[in-house]
């Protein structure tokens, strides 16, 4: 089958079709944000008296933590296989139901193991939320667009990030709710907020790459013909003709030998620069960053009440990273902005371990420099899942951003908690300024792999980037294929 379906989307001009799928799609990671930071600020009260969970701040930190992030990892591989087999709208659809269900069950949790059991199954939803939602949005949004998309919408999650701060402000308040139901109603806007994004999700199309892939060429045509018209009638104009084709062969299921082989073996420098990123950032991010209310509350006594709005400014130096640098993403080009960013937060990193470990800091000022640090952090750590979801063939797109964040999310996000919540919250500053620098040394070295190993996808079709697999038998696409591999 030949078709122009690629080419056709990529040469769409934004429009609010657009939003509709940002909006479906991408408002999901504001719940993780939400998920995770509200946890995260509300340990200190779980492990107080009268919370209705026999449970101490370490557990919530330590065991919860891991277990969310093992639950993350485990969604992810499950569901990634899924929907590169089954599809992205089916997959988007379940694996928010998922999420959905587990966090009401957090809600009412009246002991530590439903809460871990629970917790688990929350991250089991959000992993398949990632394979699902990157592949689908890559697939979707136009080739000079995707890379600011692609930051900003895994960079909303610090918008839940902020909402969670400031809500566990409000709700950690016993003035307002008793201490043994403010952290369950928080839970329990989740879901409402959830509910909300279900709605708007049910009116995503499946992606019509998936769909000619998988032999439904004719379905794939009418979709993106309707998709045409929309924007045709908005802007007022006439779309220009596609430029480029695709031919390919509908083959049998890809099996795990033939993902295995594409991208550790066909594709086996983006495999080592893939996981080097997720890695880097997984370290800081789940080791270090969420434990940022017990390094307040440790070492310069800030009240658990008031850790939010420490939290909050962190979160928004997280978003306008992303927010900020995103365009320069499709502009100055994939292998010089990830390679910088992920350095430059590394090297500030350590700038601010040295200032911690000298006693010259407050609150405020490690507030700002972990401000400062995220803001380019974040841009990077959005650019991993931009990055391993364009540079490997449409048949193991789902399947790839799962494996990466799975292995270096268990990697820094199982082994991470649980190592740094007993160097951030012992109370001796030597532990916690090795915890900043192992974060750092991990950012900096993947920065140095994207210095060297980057792909220069930026304004690329897909195809262009890593032709399909149903390309291989002898049907080559009419795009320039990738050099390097």
């Amino acid at each position: 089958m030949t078709t122009a379906v690629p080419a056709r989307l990529d040469r769409l001009p934004w429009s609010r079709w657009h939003w509709t799928v940002v909006i479906g799609l991408g408002t999901v990671w504001i719940l993780d944000g939400l998920e995770v930071t509200v946890v995260g600020n509300i340990a200190g009260r779980l492990s107080e008296r009268g919370s209705g969970l026999p449970i101490t701040s370490g557990e919530v930190t330590g065991i919860a933590a891991a277990l969310y992030v093992a639950g993350a990892c485990s969604g992810a591989l499950f569901f990634g296989r899924l929907t590169d087999r089954f599809g992205r709208k089916k997959l988007f659809i379940v694996t928010l139901g998922v999420y959905l269900s587990a966090t009401a069950l957090t809600a009412v949790s009246f002991s530590s193991w439903w809460f871990f059991a629970f917790r688990f199954l929350t991250g089991f939803g959000i992993g398949g939320e990632y394979a699902a939602i990157n592949s689908a949005i890559d697939e979707l949004i136009p080739a000079a667009f995707r890379g600011r998309i692609d930051l900003i919408i895994n960079g909303s999650f610090w918008l839940g990030a902020i909402g969670g701060s400031l809500l566990s402000v409000l709700m950690l308040d016993t003035d307002v709710f008793p201490a043994d139901v403010g952290w369950r109603l928080t839970f329990g806007l989740g879901v409402v907020l959830g509910l909300v994004i279900l709605f708007v999700r049910r009116k995503v199309p499946e992606s019509p790459r998936w769909l000619f892939i998988h032999g439904r060429g004719a379905e794939a045509e009418s979709l993106v013909t309707s998709i045409e018209g929309r924007v045709e009638e908005e802007k007022g104009v006439r779309l220009p003709p596609p430029e480029g084709e695709i031919t390919i062969r509908r083959r049998g299921l890809v099996t795990f030998t033939d993902i295995a082989r594409t991208v550790f073996s066909d594709y086996r420098r983006r495999a080592i620069l893939g996981l080097s990123l997720f890695i880097g950032q997984a370290f800081l991010y789940n080791a270090i960053t969420f434990g940022f209310g017990s390094i307040l509350e440790t070492y310069f006594h800030v009240s658990t009440s008031r850790t939010g709005y420490f939290f909050a400014v962190i979160a928004a130096g997280n978003f306008l990273g992303p927010l900020l640098l995103g365009k320069f993403f499709d502009t100055v080009g994939r292998r010089v902005m990830i390679s910088s960013t992920y350095l430059l937060s590394g090297l500030l990193l350590f700038g601010t371990a040295w200032l911690f470990g000298a006693g010259r800091l407050t609150a405020g000022s490690l507030t700002a420099c972990w401000a400062i640090v995220l803001f380019f952090a974040s841009a990077g750590a959005a650019s991993a899942y931009l990055t391993v979801s364009e540079i490997f063939p449409m048949e193991t797109r789902a399947m790839a951003i799962a494996f990466f964040y799975a292995l270096g999310t268990a990697t820094g996000g199982i082994s991470g908690p649980l190592l740094f919540a007993d160097l951030t919250s012992s109370g001796d500053v030597g532990d916690t300024v090795l915890a900043f620098a192992i974060g750092a040394a991990l950012m900096c070295g993947a920065g140095l792999v994207a210095a060297f190993l980057a792909v220069r996808a930026e304004g690329r079709s897909l195809e262009s980037i890593a032709a399909p697999l149903s390309t291989s038998d002898g049907a080559e696409p009419e795009y320039p294929l990738p050099q390097g591999r």
